[in-house]
């Protein structure tokens, strides 16, 4: 009942464009060797390989989506507006969605697979081989 639910909360979000904190999640879980945890007052935290990629946090009632992202991206999106440096994180070059209207789902989605990517490709080999990953990331 609670996934007929949780499905159909999607399905609404999905005709609007935006991305819901379930769709997030199960997005996220999609991806190659993902770990999550809540933590940090009920954020919802991806990691690869033991490094965060991606945060959905909650704080004071508005939603925010944070993940790492390449300099060129950092650069663009961090001067469109619903989007900013991500506090504590900027200078490893985080961007914070804050207006989750400001990218659509696909696009999110999207940054977060690069996320995801960036992240695993700075993981040691060994890492890499051990959770299967190298070969959609164009490493050895």
């Amino acid at each position: 009942m609670a996934n007929k639910k949780a499905h159909e909360e999607h399905i609404g979000e999905e005709a609007s464009g935006r991305a819901t904190r379930a769709s997030y999640d199960s997005f996220c879980a999609s991806l190659s060797a993902t770990t999550h945890v809540i933590q940090w007052e009920g954020a919802s935290v991806w990691k690869v390989g033991g490094k965060i990629f991606a945060i959905w946090s909650d704080w004071k009632g508005t939603p925010a989506v944070s993940f790492k992202c390449s300099d060129m991206a950092y650069q663009m999106l961090s001067e469109q507006p619903g989007l900013a440096p991500a506090p504590y994180l900027a200078r490893a070059k985080w961007i914070q969605l804050h207006e989750l209207g400001a990218l659509s789902e696909a696009d999110l989605f999207a940054y977060i697979r690069a996320a995801h990517s960036l992240v695993a490709a700075k993981l040691t080999r060994k890492l890499r081989q051990e959770l299967g990953l190298g070969l959609g990331l164009g490493l050895g």
